[in-house]
C-alpha cells in the first residue's frame, strides 16, 4: 500500500446537483484551459462557460462548501482530459454520485482519490430534490457497505470493485506509489539494454 495516498472509505459533506445527461469534459472545463501546464487554480473555473450563460449551481448562494457533487446519467463523456475532474477536486468535490459516468472520467478521477459511484435514476432524482430543499443535510457515501445515506435514506450504490478496492486499501495513486519505488525502478532500468544503451 502507498504511503503517500490515503485510505478512502468514507466520504461525507454537503451535496450539490447539477442536472443534465451527458455533460461533458469541455462544460466541466472549457477548453482554453488545456493550455495550463499545472492544474492550481483550475476549482475557479468549472462549469465556466454555462455559469456566465445562466444560473448555475457552482453559483449558487445555498451550495458554499458543497463536497458531493449528483448528477445525471453519462457524465464527463467527450473529451478524455484530465483537467475536468482536477477542476471538480479543486473546486472542492470530494464524491460524485451519478446514474452513469464516461469510463474515462470515472478512472481519472478514481486516480485523484475522488470515488464516483452510481444510484438509481429515481433515487439520483429524489436526492437532488431533498438537497435543493434542504441544501444543508450531510450526505454519506460509504464505500465500505457500498452505500448512500441523506436525510434518514439509505440506498445501495455501485462503483467498480476495481475502483472501490484501490481506494479502500490506498492504492489509488499510482504515481505516488510508483515515486515510492523508485530506487527499485532505477535498479531494473540499469539491467536493461535499451534503457542504458549496452
Amino acid at each position: 500500500m502507498s504511503a503517500s495516498a490515503s485510505v478512502i472509505a468514507r466520504i461525507a459533506g454537503r451535496g450539490i446537483p447539477v442536472r443534465g445527461n451527458d455533460i461533458d469534459t469541455d462544460r466541466i472545463i472549457p477548453a482554453r484551459y488545456l493550455r495550463s501546464i499545472t492544474f492550481e487554480g483550475l476549482g475557479a473555473y468549472a462549469f465556466e462557460d454555462d455559469r456566465k450563460s445562466s444560473a448555475h449551481p457552482f453559483d449558487d448562494p445555498r451550495f458554499p462548501g458543497a463536497s458531493i457533487l449528483i448528477v445525471n446519467a453519462n457524465f464527463g463523456c467527450g473529451s478524455s482530459r484530465e483537467h475536468a475532474p482536477q477542476a471538480l477536486m479543486r473546486w472542492g468535490i470530494q464524491g460524485v454520485v451519478g446514474e452513469s459516468f464516461a469510463e474515462i472520467f470515472l478512472g481519472n478521477a478514481t486516480a485523484m482519490g475522488v470515488p464516483c459511484v452510481t444510484l438509481k435514476r429515481a433515487d439520483i432524482q429524489a436526492l437532488m430534490d431533498a438537497v435543493e430543499q434542504h441544501p444543508s443535510q450531510e450526505i454519506t457515501i460509504d464505500l465500505a457497505d457500498k452505500t448512500l445515506s441523506w436525510g434518514g435514506v439509505k440506498r445501495p450504490v455501485d462503483i467498480p470493485e476495481g475502483n472501490r478496492v484501490q481506494l479502500l486499501e490506498g492504492a489509488w495513486d499510482a504515481t505516488g506509489m510508483l515515486l515510492e519505488g523508485e530506487d527499485a525502478v532505477r535498479k531494473v532500468a540499469r539491467r536493461l539494454p535499451y534503457v542504458t544503451g549496452f
